[in-house]
């Protein structure tokens, strides 16, 4: 299984940490009791959780001018029109993603096209079901302006866990879709806001495969 390197420094800290602990149960308690052996079992359970949540999975990925795929896996919780007020200031068709901590993590682009915007906001950790999340808490905005000049805005949001967002796209960067964009660590949501005649591919309640599922498709 490939490891994705945010979580190295993760990873080496938690089994550090989980070693020490086990070491100091030992040093402790005399043979035979049965705590030593739980809270061994218990470490082996915790390591291998924040393990998998780095896990890259090995995926076939979609790739159309036209169709807009999920940037990341997760559950579709918002499909509705909205007005976008940081960069369209303009009614937008948004359909956002949740993403749980057993969800792998890695943000995919999803459209090909030229990053037209992009911005930091530092911000809250409201939990990332709140309404307010979108526009209050530690986000992304990105702008990718496809081929035929369509913008396509998607946010990286933080939740009340997640408190650590990673990108590696700026201005001017030619990017593809469904090749990585950035990473959220630890629960999370993703924004993206298509134009109003987009044809919508999903349902609310859908779980979503980043890279893979179409969301919507262009006119």
């Amino acid at each position: 299984m490939k490891l994705h390197r945010e979580g190295y420094a993760i990873m080496a800290i938690t089994a550090i940490i989980l070693i020490l602990i086990n070491l100091g149960i030992n040093y402790l308690l005399p043979d035979g009791y049965w705590i030593p052996r739980l809270v061994l079992i218990g470490s082996i359970i915790v390591f291998f959780l924040v393990v998998q949540f780095f896990r890259v999975p090995t995926r076939i990925v979609h790739k159309s001018d036209r169709e807009i795929v999920a940037p990341c896996d997760g559950k579709v919780v918002v499909i509705e029109e909205v007005v976008e007020t940081e960069y369209f200031k303009g009614p937008r068709r948004q359909i956002s993603i949740f993403m749980s901590p057993l969800n792998v993590h890695i943000n995919w682009n999803p459209i090909s096209g030229v990053i037209q915007y992009f911005k930091y906001h530092p911000g809250l950790y409201l939990v990332a079901w709140h309404p307010k999340s979108s526009t209050e808490n530690e986000r992304t905005t990105v702008v990718i302006r496809t081929i035929e000049g369509i913008d396509v805005l998607f946010r990286q949001i933080a939740g009340a866990a997640a408190r650590r967002i990673r990108w590696y796209v700026k201005e001017g960067d030619k990017v593809e879709q469904s090749t990585e964009m950035g990473f959220i660590k630890f629960g999370s949501r993703v924004d993206i806001y298509v134009p109003l005649d987009a044809e919508i591919k999903v349902n609310l309640q859908d779980k979503t495969v980043g890279s893979v599922t179409v969301l919507a498709k262009l006119k």
